[in-house]
């Protein structure tokens, strides 16, 4: 295997593992309700919470989570296989895995919004990121409790993160990229949720039965 076909590999398995559509598959292991049927109609662990409960929620937010992490593997063992620096083909497979994630080949090309595949992905790439978005995640939801806003504020902080911790030596240039391009991604997934917030329609978490949608 070459290093171009190497890359296209890892970006495709990537992909591929991204795409498992956890939300859908679990619903039906539970016997639940389709989430795409529910809510924000979205795949991922926030709605899936609105349709399953929190404990299968939580098994969905796992599992997206457990994407990334696979994702970076799969990209790391290729890129050193074929001679190209592992930690970019990681980087490349990772935001190959939250863009199935969000547009998943299995289910119409939807998805969810990335956040969870996108924190495996820093979990492996350059985990103390999450020292540092967590916690503004946290806080957000804390003081707005919009899900989305904070998924939001997480997607514009990462790449902040990662290049203040690039300049001290503690990641790479390929953890900016990553950080960067999923950034871009999650906010676009959130287009919808952007909306309602400028409308000021967003329904916030503990009110009503339909708390917005995050993931």
């Amino acid at each position: 295997m070459g290093p171009a076909v190497g890359l296209v590999a890892a970006i495709a398995l990537g992909y591929l593992v991204g795409a498992i559509p956890f939300g859908v598959i679990v619903a039906r292991l539970a016997g639940g309700p389709d989430p795409r049927a529910v809510g924000s109609e979205r795949t991922g662990a926030t709605n899936a919470v609105r349709a399953l409960g929190i404990g299968w929620g939580v098994l969905v937010g796992l599992l997206d989570l457990a994407k990334g992490l696979v994702a970076a593997a799969i990209g790391a063992g290729i890129g050193g296989g074929v001679g190209l620096a592992p930690e970019w083909v990681a980087a490349g497979s990772c935001v190959a895995a939250v863009t199935g994630h969000i547009r998943s080949v299995f289910i119409g090309f939807r998805g969810g919004r990335g956040v969870a595949t996108a924190a495996g992905g820093f979990l492996i790439l350059v985990p103390a990121a999450l020292l540092f978005v967590i916690p503004i995640i946290g806080l957000v939801v804390a003081v707005t409790r919009y899900v989305s806003l904070a998924s939001i504020a997480g997607a514009v902080s990462a790449p902040l993160v990662v290049t203040g911790l690039w300049r001290v030596g503690q990641a790479s240039l390929a953890d900016v990229a990553y950080a960067g391009l999923v950034g871009l991604l999650i906010i676009a997934a959130h287009a919808d949720n952007i909306g309602r917030l400028l409308a000021g329609t967003e329904r916030r978490v503990g009110r009503g039965t339909g708390a917005e949608p995050g993931a």
